[in-house]
């Protein structure tokens, strides 16, 4: 009896088979063929072989994207602890000119206000006014030169404190007040008169009428000034500012008369001038500015 395929070659023997379903011939040789056993043994070891080296190249390239993964997430937390301005609000959800920002309506600063405005009328020149508020202290000093003040007055009068064509003059213009003040130094004695009008207007008109050289202001003497200007040659001016007109009369108090020459005289009438236009204009100033703050 023999085990064998019926109808067909004789049966071989499968390496792949295990021993057990191997066919066997019904030859008297049953002996394995152990080179072929070893053959397919060592065929085996290297499809393993291969099968483990191509795992291991696949768990290898799965690591290092874990290990990628890893760094890639590390490198997220560690960029948002160590930089704080990763928490901020992207450029686009940032406010701009388009999302609500404050607007402002144009605006513009008002003018400055004049200060001559507020000695042009009475109605806004409303300040404390006389002869020692326009004229304060005992000297005043012009540049290094210093001028000693002696006798002051203030009248509504305006006619009294002056002479020659200027009571008329004045009393055309509605003249309303008239202060006078003099000042001395080294035998120069300077009297100033400042005539107070309604307006602007009346102040300019009345020295557009004024001559100098008979339309005079009275010098005024007292208080360490002696009486000049009485009877010898002296020097007049005329001017206005704002709702007021100022007059000199410059001469010495030895009763010389003046020329010229003497410029010495000529400076402290020109001084004085200065130093009245200038109080002036320091009342309208003052004034303004507190116009300003209100």
């Amino acid at each position: 009896m023999s085990y064998g395929q019926q109808g067909g070659p004789p049966s071989q023997w499968d390496p792949w088979k295990p021993h057990s379903q191997q066919p066997w011939n019904d030859g008297t040789d049953q002996t394995p063929d152990w080179a072929a056993l070893a053959e397919a043994s060592e065929t085996r070891n290297k499809r393993r072989r291969l099968l483990f080296i191509g795992g291991g190249a696949l768990a290898t390239v799965a690591i290092g994207a874990a290990v990628a993964v890893a760094v890639v997430s590390a490198n997220g937390d560690n960029s948002a602890s160590s930089s704080p301005a990763s928490g901020l609000p992207s450029t686009a959800d940032l406010p701009g000119e388009s999302a609500g920002a404050p607007s402002f309506a144009p605006t513009s600063a008002p003018p400055p206000l004049d200060p001559k405005d507020f000695i042009a009328s009475k109605n806004k020149d409303t300040a404390p006014l006389g002869a020692q508020i326009l004229f304060p202290g005992t000297q005043l000093t012009m540049g290094e030169t210093v001028y000693k003040k002696g006798a002051t007055e203030d009248t509504k009068n305006c006619s009294a404190a002056t002479k020659g064509g200027l009571p008329k003059i004045l009393a055309e213009g509605d003249c309303t007040r008239f202060m006078r003040v003099s000042y001395v130094k080294d035998g120069i004695a300077v009297t100033v008169g400042v005539a107070v009008f309604d307006t602007e207007a009346k102040a300019q008109k009345v020295k557009g009428k004024v001559d100098t050289k008979k339309d005079i202001v009275r010098s005024l003497s007292g208080k360490g000034v002696k009486d000049f200007c009485t009877s010898a040659v002296c020097r007049s001016t005329s001017n206005s500012y704002g709702r007021y007109a100022y007059f000199t009369i410059t001469g010495f108090t030895n009763g010389r008369d003046m020329t010229d020459k003497d410029t010495a005289a000529f400076k402290a009438g020109d001084d004085l001038a200065e130093f009245t236009f200038r109080q002036i204009r320091r009342r309208g100033e003052a004034q303004a500015s507190a116009a300003a703050g209100e």
